[in-house]
């Protein structure tokens, strides 16, 4: 049985989100143990909730699910790689493929990529 270390870091470990047929990097977030179990007993990634304090299956409220291809441990079992289908066409609640959209230039973020969808068409106003 596979044991991860939720101790170390108050019962989160940060997981990475990566595309299994670019590499691109999608996001990042936490898992707590029920959610590392429900990604792992549905092939569909799970993450906690830092804000709301809840578990979240991603896509479930915008479609844009993720498909597990293939989980990686870190060698300290205290992070995991996902490596997914996006299914949806994008990562991010802002609308963007990734969550890293942004690049640091010249000490400001410019937006280096495109909007897939609109946030507030896809999760209402105020979202």
């Amino acid at each position: 049985m596979i044991q991860l270390d939720f101790e170390k870091q108050g019962g989160l470990v940060p997981v990475i989100a990566q595309d299994y047929s670019t590499g691109e990097v999608l996001m990042m977030a936490y898992m707590n143990n029920e959610a590392w179990e429900k990604t792992r007993a549905t092939g569909f990634v799970h993450y906690f909730s830092r804000s709301r304090k809840s578990l979240w299956k991603k896509g479930e409220r915008s479609g844009n699910l993720q498909k597990v291809r293939e989980i990686r441990v870190d060698c300290d079992n205290d992070c995991v790689l996902v490596r997914i289908d996006q299914q949806g066409g994008a990562a991010c609640h802002m609308g963007y493929r990734s969550c890293f959209y942004r690049v640091v230039e010249n000490g400001t973020l410019k937006v280096s990529g495109q909007k897939v969808f609109d946030p507030e068409e896809r999760y209402g106003e105020g979202s």
